[in-house]
């Protein structure tokens, strides 16, 4: 599938979340966190990361600050069962979307979704809009709102 279709998806998606994304793409990419800090010039910890687990024969999305990392046995605590990250064809499949550009939302059937309350201290964060070059802008509040996250402290 072309990245401009699963861009389109993605401007779909937050257009019936009433939202009107500004979409971003970075021809060098924006595949990790630095990568994606360094392009839209903003901290790390700006970065939201759009990380597909599996709980049993589950798929949660954690969404974590570029900085952190999931901490698996505290998210295992969280959902009361074993999680382990997602292979990239888990992850596609859940999302849609390929693993590096996957968005917080849009995905074909909502996923349960873990808000990382560090992201929550920012005015803006930056999320993929659906493929490993493209970004977009938001504010954490209205993120937990469209994606229906639970905050919880399952990162380090």
């Amino acid at each position: 599938m072309p990245a401009s279709d699963a861009v389109d998806r993605f401007c779909a998606s937050a257009r019936a979340e009433g939202l009107a994304p500004e979409v971003s793409r970075y021809p060098d990419g924006t595949r990790t966190a630095v990568d994606a800090a360094a392009a839209v010039g903003c901290g790390v910890d700006q970065i939201v990361k759009s990380l597909v687990l599996m709980a049993g024969d589950q798929s949660v999305l954690v969404l974590c600050s570029g900085s952190r990392r999931v901490d698996l046995d505290a998210l295992s605590g969280h959902l009361d069962q074993h999680v382990r990250m997602a292979t990239a064809e888990e992850a596609r499949e859940a999302t849609g979307f390929a693993i590096g550009g996957t968005p917080p939302f849009g995905h074909p059937v909502p996923l349960r979704t873990i808000f990382d309350p560090h992201l929550a201290t920012f005015d803006t964060v930056y999320a993929a809009a659906g493929t490993p070059d493209s970004v977009f802008a938001i504010d954490p509040a209205s993120l937990m709102s469209i994606t229906d996250a639970e905050p919880a402290d399952v990162t380090s």
